[in-house]
């Protein structure tokens, strides 16, 4: 177990977040490709395995990468100024509970569904965790503290109301 930290907690120079960035991007990068590789090269040595199913699950695979990757390349990308200055760093993807989390999340989970697959075909339920997962966050980060905050302001008018009805008595 490691010792505890005292004080605060270091931050990291714009310089450190681009490289850090550079290699994550190379890491999830590598692993959407290889992934991708082995399920084709797999799939070409035993062609009678190609069905509307795993064509079509392929076709999802190769789109989440890629908009996945996509999507991280442009969090992540720096702005240099005309004189090559890094102006700024752009989006730590290995920041703590950042939407990129999620995103590498996706990519984990994609990749590592589409090698399952090569043993079954049930393994492709697996993607459906991406909208339970979605539905989820979406749950404990808006609609949740939304219908809570409604019910709150109600409790406090019920209160205001009693109060203001007890000061109108005392005043007759």
């Amino acid at each position: 177990m490691a010792p505890q930290q005292k004080g605060k907690q270091g931050t990291k120079g714009a310089k450190q977040i681009v490289e850090e960035n550079a290699a994550t991007l190379k890491f999830y990068r590598n692993m959407a490709f290889i992934s991708q590789s082995v399920y084709m090269v797999v799939m070409i040595l035993l062609p009678d395995t190609f069905t509307g199913l795993t064509i079509t699950m392929s076709i999802m695979t190769i789109l989440l990468h890629i908009v996945s990757l996509q999507f991280m390349k442009f969090m992540a990308r720096a702005q240099y100024s005309e004189s090559g200055a890094l102006i700024d760093s752009g989006t730590d993807l290995n920041m703590e509970g950042g939407l990129s989390e999620h995103i590498k999340d996706l990519v984990i989970l994609s990749s590592g569904t589409q090698l399952l697959a090569l043993l079954s075909n049930y393994f492709w339920l697996l993607l459906l965790l991406v909208p339970v997962r979605a539905v989820w966050l979406l749950w404990g980060s808006v609609i949740k503290p939304w219908m809570e905050q409604k019910s709150e302001q109600t409790e406090v008018d019920e209160k205001k109301q009693k109060k203001m009805e007890r000061k109108m008595r005392r005043m007759r």
